[in-house]
């Protein structure tokens, strides 16, 4: 018996459609490896639809009071909250994720983001008028940028979708979003959310693959670009927005150092390092997968972080002792199969290195130690619950180990000395620098990286600005 699939549809000008030439693409759960969904695959004429409504919608949705924009988002942060279940369905058969996890760890934080960005809708302000030359006033205009076109990822679609079009909104600027080929579901049912709040062509959806992607950004109509994503995706994005000289903004990959002092308590750091390592199959670009230990307590704290991997389950969305659930897809379980299998003849798997089952794409969580700090797998993203760990003899061969990679999005320093804490937070070259602590994240607080981990930030005041322009506005004040 063959079980129809659901039909998923673009959401542009305030209803849903089909993409124009009708192509689409199956949708896996990564749980069960099964397709339960079709998604428009769109095509030139979906982007340039989806383009025209959010540049039609712009200028009235600009021009709404910032008062208005923050009550059109709080009304959007209360249905999120009345339809939590819905949208949890929708993520986990996305994702493949727990539920209970679902439910605890990311519609709260959802909503309170939508909400804080709400509030920020208040704050569009210049600094003071004043006169500068003999004569004349200078005033200065926060402005929104126009449209924005949005690239969200597969690891957190919910989440990343709200850090996008949550801010943009807020500062007056009108979405065209576009989820994960492999995760549309949540995002359009979010679509139909949003929908039923703000005027249409404010917030489109266009679902579809990485060419769908190129296609948005290539376009004419955005102000700007914003993506979620590799490296490589990236850099392709900033290449192609360079053609019209788009505003770019990048969160892209990480590599996230945690530096183990020997002066930590090691059960307490075990605990939490190895949760935020496994945390959502590791799938997290702040993820605590690279941990550099002091040489007095490496033996110790490996065997203690091995324990801690095997004690670790990872099973069905409605297994409630799971703490995560499959990677995403068939070829991100081949991505982290394949590091694991190139690990060089220095290298020891202390616990997993291996798939689980033969349904889904579920992997083990791992250890690995004896590694060098040019092994590919120190150097390169794995993307998957798996945590390295590397010897150091003293704090600066810990700077220079953790400084020494590509990627400088997040980081973490574990000791019982604040003097030393304070140094590290200073040389460390990374967005997020936690101390005692790894991965928790606030919206009143900044979240990007440098180098290639990207530019721009998500969340905050500093989120926010990103999505504004500045405007200087002189008058003569002469009779």
């Amino acid at each position: 018996m063959t079980t129809e699939l659901r039909r998923l549809r673009n959401y542009i000008n305030g209803e849903f459609r089909d993409a124009a030439d009708g192509r689409t693409t199956e949708v896996i759960n990564p749980a069960t490896g099964e397709a339960y969904a079709t998604a428009p695959l769109s095509g030139q004429a979906d982007v340039d639809a989806a383009m025209k409504a959010a540049a039609d919608a712009f200028p009235a949705w600009r021009d709404q009071t910032p008062a208005e924009r923050q009550k059109a988002l709080l009304k959007i942060a209360d249905a999120f909250e009345e339809r939590a279940e819905e949208l949890i369905a929708a993520e986990v058969e996305n994702t493949g994720k727990p539920i209970g996890l679902t439910r605890s760890e990311e519609i709260p934080p959802m909503v309170d983001q939508i909400r804080f960005f709400a509030g920020a809708a208040r704050m569009l302000e210049g600094r003071a008028a004043g006169e500068y030359m003999e004569g004349l006033t200078s005033i200065i205009r926060r402005e929104p940028i126009g449209v924005c076109a949005q690239v969200a990822p597969w690891n957190y679609p919910m989440m990343m979708g709200v850090w996008k079009f949550a801010p943009a909104l807020a500062a007056g600027n009108t979405v065209v979003l576009k989820p994960s080929d492999t995760t549309p579901a949540s995002t359009v049912l979010m679509a139909e959310i949003i929908g039923s709040i703000v005027p249409p062509g404010v917030f489109n959806v266009v679902t579809g693959d990485r060419d769908t992607g190129r296609l948005m950004v290539e376009h004419k109509t955005p102000a700007m670009a914003s993506i979620t994503g590799s490296v490589r995706a990236g850099m392709q994005v900033a290449e192609s927005a360079s053609k019209d000289l788009k505003r770019v903004h990048l969160e892209l990959g990480g590599k996230a150092p945690v530096v183990v002092f020997e002066d930590t308590d090691i059960a307490k750091a075990v605990e939490d390092i190895s949760m935020a390592g496994f945390f959502n199959a590791g799938q997290d670009c702040t993820a605590a997968t690279r941990v550099l230990v002091h040489e007095s307590i490496h033996d110790e704290f490996v065997t203690a972080l091995a324990k801690a991997a095997a004690d670790t389950k990872t099973g069905q969305p409605d297994d409630e002792d799971v703490l995560y659930g499959p990677l995403n897809n068939a070829n991100q379980l081949k991505q982290v199969s394949g590091f694991i299998e190139r690990l060089p003849a220095h290298a020891k798997v202390e616990a997993g290195g291996q798939r689980v089952g033969e349904k889904g794409y579920f992997y083990a969580p791992t250890v690995v130690s004896g590694l060098k700090q040019d092994d590919e797998i120190i150097q390169n993203e794995v993307f998957g619950p798996v945590i390295t760990v590397q010897s150091f003899t003293d704090e600066a061969q810990a700077v220079e180990y953790a400084n020494g990679v590509d990627y400088a999005l997040a980081s973490s320093v574990w000791t019982k000395d604040h003097a030393r804490a304070m140094r590290m937070s200073k040389v460390l070259d990374f967005g997020c620098v936690w101390i005692n602590t790894h991965i928790p994240l606030v919206a009143e607080m900044p979240h990007g990286g440098f180098k290639k981990s990207g530019y721009g930030k998500d969340l905050s005041a500093y989120g926010f600005d990103d999505y504004t322009r500045i405007k200087h506005v002189m008058t003569s004040i002469e009779g």
